[in-house]
């Protein structure tokens, strides 16, 4: 697993493309890919949890979401992650 953990400033254009960043992660959810994912609750950033083989498919994870390349969503930290529990 990879945990990713964004940075948000306050410009306009996160919000605009949180939509359909919000679908995506539906979407993986569904289908495994992201085990939890959500904002702090004041919205100075979130945190996801992603189950992937590799940081390969993290990397073309993030790629498939422009979210993440978006003016005010900054990747502040990208780590390897082993659950004890779960």
């Amino acid at each position: 697993m990879f945990i990713v953990e964004l940075a948000f400033d306050g410009g306009p254009e996160r919000l605009a493309a949180r939509p359909a960043h919000r679908d995506l992660l539906r979407a993986w959810h569904a289908e495994g890919t992201v085990v939890m994912a959500g904002p702090y609750p004041d919205e100075s950033g979130a945190l996801l949890i992603f189950n992937v083989p590799s940081e390969a498919a993290l990397d073309d994870l993030l790629a498939t979401d422009p979210y993440y390349t978006t003016t005010g969503v900054r990747v502040i930290r990208r780590r390897e992650w082993t659950p004890l529990v779960s």
